[in-house]
Parts: C-alpha cells; structure tokens; sequence
C-alpha cells in the first residue's frame, strides 16, 4: 500500500488546504495523473501519483487543512492489472494495519504521527497552533528557552529563523513578556431578520491579509506623489505600436516605459532596491521587477526578472505571459519569489490615486493610475489640455529618507516625459 503525502512545496510553505480531489476512492489512477489540487498561501498545485494502482482511501477532504509531510490517501498499488478483481483476499491481509478509515478520521483530531518528525523539531509543536520555525530557530529558542509563540518574525508568511529569536533575545525581558494574552472575539449570532452568507476566506486571501496587515505594523510607510505628462509616452506609442507588434508579435503597452524607468531609477538610488535583514542592509545588484496582477483568487505579484537587461519587446512579453499565467491559475511559486520592487496600475480599473501598501519585504511600490485630460500650464499665459498620470511612491522610511524617495519619483517622471532617454540608460 503506497502512502500519499503532502511534498515539500517551498521553504517558507508548510502547509496548504486541499482544494478539490480530482480522483475518487475506488478510481484506477496512472504513475503521473493528477489526483488533488492542493491551495497553498500563493499559489495552487496538483499533486500527481508517484504510483500506479486503485486510490484506496482518503483520509483529508476538500477543506482540510494539512502540513508538508502528512498523509493524506493511499494507494493500492498490487490492485493494477485486474481492475481490483483480486483485491479481496489482499484486503483481508492488510485489515490488521492501523489504518484509519475515513469514517473514523471525521471524529478524530488530525493524527501528529502522520506527520514526519523533522530534524531538530519538537514533536509537542506540531498541531493547527503550531509555530512555524525553522530547525536553527527551534534549535537556539531551545538553548535560551524561549517560547517560539511569543517571537515576532520578520517572514511576511510567519516563519520564525534564527535571527528572530537572536532580535528577541536582545530585547528587555519586560518587553518580550508583554504581550498579553489576548482572546479572540466571538461572532455575535445572526439575526435571522437580517440574513446573511458566510464564506469561508480562500488560504490566499488569508495570507494577503495577514500581510497587508504586517506591513503596516512593522514598517514605517509612507507615500509620496507626482504626476507625469504622459504626451510623449502616447505618441511613441501611437507611431510605433503597429510595427512593433508586426516585429515582436506583442503589444506595446505602458509597463515597459514604467519598467524601464523604475530600472533607471533604482540604479541612482539603489536603497530603493533593497531589504531589512534584521540589522543589515542587504543592497541588491540585480533588478527583479514585482508586476500586481489581479487574478481570480485574489491578487499577485509575478515578477520579471533581470528586468535591465531586457528589452521592450521582452518586458512586454515576460509580462503578457506572467499575467495569463496568473489568470489561468498557472504561475509556480519561483515566478511570484524575490522580487525586488513592484509596481502596480491601479489606472486599469480607473484610480485616479491611491497609496499603494508595500510588498513585504521590499521597501518600494510604485502606483501607476488613470490617465486623465486636464488643463496644463506651459507657461504663465498659454494653457493645453495633456493626458496626465499620477503616480505614488510608497517607501519604508525605516531606510528611505524623503528626500531620495521624492527624489526617486522626480526621476521617474523625467524619464517618462522624455521617454528616448529611456534607450539611453539601456
């Protein structure tokens, strides 16, 4: 009997909810076939059979909440050639093993030896409560004797490492022992006079939340603006765009402009392109570009990497393939993964502005919006009507000062106004 279990997905996933089952108990399934959709906190996945045989049972349902490593099903692999014709005599000789069925599984809290105890973890942690850590962590929490609960990790996904209990350690005791136990609010009873329908948050939703949530908690945001005269932008694009589909067989759009310019503007202020490692400063020297893509599920950042070394054509195209990705459901985990800036286009949907909230733990995101017609000043006597777009810069001011913030966006905007200089900065 082959086990079905939950894969390593990623090292800062641990656990996903099992979205459908595409086989049922009883099915006859090949080496490679697909048999559930698992929902993880960024993407989903299919997890296919590593053996041939009938799928004897299932021991999660569609619903269920399961950690990296668990078992979830089985798999009769000796029940293959004849259709499960001989199946019985086999399952008498199995009956004695201590497999739960699935009946049994409903009444039962989810069992921790179905979970592999892992190097250097405690097996008491494992459970829906559990703390998330990873074995270093675990390892020196131990050591200093401190609760992994009440450590505040720096991971957006929630998971403890080594330098968050070194950060914990470091603090007053007075300071590390004051959070109070706080008790979950209770919903109030509906109101039958008043109806309404409960919907459970998908495991993505959850994890936006959480860290839209965090963000805000942990860094100093905030967001400066400008507006941009997008003349020249439009014009380029109106003269070149049938050429350089007939070229490229894709469309040019703005976010290669916006893409080029954020590039060019990152390598003169390049603390906009980096991230808090507890107390370093990690300055990258590559040029990751996170791109907000709305998807059925809810909202995501594929990025387009080695953006500066890519032409129009190939952000365009990197860009197009990213968003059907997202809107197909199809994206992997390593196309939504360090990114090193985002920017974001609230304009599709018709914001004139907003503030966008950053993209953990980058310290950037640039806000795209509406183009809109309005009366412009060229002088202090003409007047012309110019297609204007605002465009916001939210930054973490913990190592972004205004002054390069404010800076960062002035240049963004004169590279737009002026696009040919885009060509120049390569």
């Amino acid at each position: 009997m082959a086990e079905i279990k939950v894969p390593e997905l990623a090292e800062s996933i641990s656990e996903g909810t099992i979205a459908q089952w595409l086989k049922q108990p009883g099915d006859f399934v090949e080496q490679g076939e697909y048999l559930l959709e698992l929902e993880t906190d960024k993407v989903n996945v299919e997890l296919t059979a590593e053996q041939s045989g009938v799928l004897k049972e299932v021991l999660k349902d569609a619903g269920d909440t399961v950690q990296v490593g668990e078992i979830i099903g089985t798999i009769d692999e000796k029940n293959q050639s004849d259709g499960g014709q001989n199946s019985g005599a086999e399952t008498k000789e199995k009956s004695v093993e201590p497999t739960p069925v699935k009946e049994e599984s409903k009444k039962e809290e989810p069992k921790t030896d179905h979970i592999p105890a892992r190097e250097n973890e405690e097996p008491a942690a494992e459970g829906k409560n559990r703390t998330v850590a990873s074995p270093a962590a675990r390892k020196l929490a131990r050591e200093k004797g401190i609760d992994l609960s009440s450590v505040q990790a720096a991971d957006p996904l929630g998971r403890v490492r080594k330098h968050d209990i070194e950060n914990h350690s470091s603090q007053p005791k007075s300071q590390a022992a004051a959070k109070p136990a706080e008790k979950t609010p209770q919903p109030q009873a509906d109101n039958p006079a008043k109806p309404v329908e409960r919907i459970k948050m998908s495991r993505r939703r959850q994890t936006i939340a959480n860290r839209l949530v965090e963000v805000q908690q942990t860094a100093a945001m905030l967001t400066t603006f400008n507006e941009v005269d997008m003349t020249a932008v439009m014009d380029v694009r109106k003269r070149r765009k049938d050429k350089f589909y007939e070229q490229h067989d894709v469309r040019l759009g703005f976010m290669s402009f916006f893409t080029k310019a954020v590039v060019a503007a990152l390598k003169q202020f390049p603390l906009l392109n980096a991230e808090i490692q507890g107390t370093e400063l990690v300055l990258k020297k590559f040029y990751d570009i996170g791109i907000a893509v709305a998807a059925p599920d809810g909202l995501v950042v594929p990025v387009v990497r080695d953006a500066d070394r890519l032409s129009f054509a190939g952000i365009e195209g990197e860009i197009s393939n990213l968003a059907k990705k997202a809107k197909d459901n199809k994206l992997s985990l390593n196309e939504l993964q360090g990114g090193t800036f985002t920017i974001t286009n609230g304009g599709v949907f018709g914001s004139l502005m907003s503030t966008p909230i950053l993209n953990a733990p980058q310290v950037g995101i640039l806000g795209m919006h509406k183009i809109q017609w309005r009366p412009i000043a060229l002088d202090q006597e003409r007047m012309e009507n110019r297609p204007m777009m605002y465009i916001a810069l939210s930054y973490d001011h913990r190592i972004v000062d205004g002054k390069e913030a404010v800076s960062f966006l002035a240049a963004v905007k004169d590279l737009l106004e002026d696009p040919e200089s885009l060509l120049l900065e390569g």
